[in-house]
């Protein structure tokens, strides 16, 4: 089973060394690793052509900046192995990722399989889980997968999985989308019946200051528009294919929403913004099921209630709050 695994990069030249040495010290040695530089006007490529000068297995391809999916994309279809995995230049993997996750591949006869992962704060701390981690090896049936998904416990993120070459055949990366993982991952768990799962923290997701592929809280990003469309393709998704993941589906889609309301900035929660008038209206709407929908926590449930009722009031009230603690 060969592997390639493939790295977008742009603008990581304090950190891109070690993310590339993590993968070079692989057990399993049948890999290529493709570096794809995004544009970067820092001294990563030429940290990644100097290192591919002294290893074979490294491949780089230059492009100009598209975006962290086009850079994939671009990797995927430069790769030659098997199975594909990936890997953010921001962050760093075990040395036996790759091996346990082949072997789980064998093992169970899945076309995808994941480890687990933590995260990493720029002074080395370690972050809160943000993914439930089984407790042991299991294999979760797609329609299981994608529950999991909706009750955001599961992790759709391509960076702790190796998956088959021949499904991205089917689609690739959604250029121009932040929630990309998202919508692809979902995509494919249509095709597949299963995917095999690892407790074993392997990938280590980095939080360096500065990074395009997180989000500061400072900003308002269009991050948080992509999850709620990506919120109503599931809902689209789940009536066609799975109707019996209703109330799944639209409490995903209330949290979705929710996450959205307590970032928007006051400031642009103007009525004449149709973007933001279409949530109002989607909660609204779903008061009953704000109410009644089982998968939703009393803290959540409080919180739809009070922004379906007076959302920009409730911001105001809360943003003055937080002013008057000292609370920024």
């Amino acid at each position: 089973m060969k592997i390639s695994i493939i790295i977008p990069v742009y603008n990581t030249e304090d950190c891109v060394e070690r993310c590339v040495r993590s993968c070079l010290a692989q057990t399993c040695k049948d890999i290529e690793i493709i570096a794809v530089d995004d544009g970067s006007t820092d001294s990563s490529l030429s940290i990644l052509e100097k290192m591919a000068s002294g290893d074979s297995r490294i491949k780089v391809l230059h492009q100009e900046n598209a975006g962290s999916s086009a850079a994939r994309n671009a990797g995927i279809r430069m790769a030659t192995g098997d199975f594909l995995g990936f890997v953010d230049a921001d962050d760093y993997i075990e040395p036996d990722m790759y091996e346990k996750l082949s072997a789980m591949i064998r093992e169970e006869k899945v076309d995808v399989a994941q480890v687990c992962r933590d995260e990493v704060a720029p002074d080395g701390s370690s972050l809160p889980m943000v993914v439930t981690v089984p407790d042991g090896p299991v294999r979760v049936s797609s329609e299981d997968f994608l529950k999991e998904l909706l009750l955001h416990r599961g992790d759709c993120s391509f960076c702790t999985k190796l998956i088959n070459r021949s499904l991205f055949d089917i689609a690739l990366f959604p250029a121009g989308e932040l929630n990309e993982d998202f919508r692809l991952f979902t995509t494919f768990l249509r095709e597949i019946d299963s995917v095999g799962i690892l407790p074993d923290i392997c990938y280590h997701v980095y939080y360096r200051e500065g990074s395009n592929t997180r989000t500061s809280k400072s900003e308002f990003s269009r991050v948080f528009k992509d999850i709620v469309v990506n919120a109503d393709r599931m809902e689209r998704m789940i009536e066609r294919d799975y109707p019996d993941l209703k109330e799944y589906a639209v409490r995903f889609a209330l949290v979705q929403r929710l996450d959205y309301m307590l970032h928007i900035p006051v400031g642009m929660m103007k009525s004449r913004d149709e973007f933001y008038h279409s949530v109002k209206a989607y909660l609204r709407a779903h008061r009953d099921d704000i109410r009644n929908n089982p998968y939703l926590t009393d803290d959540q449930r409080h919180k739809l209630g009070l922004l379906a009722a007076a959302p920009r009031t409730v911001r105001s009230v809360h943003a003055l709050s937080m002013k008057l603690r000292g609370i920024h």
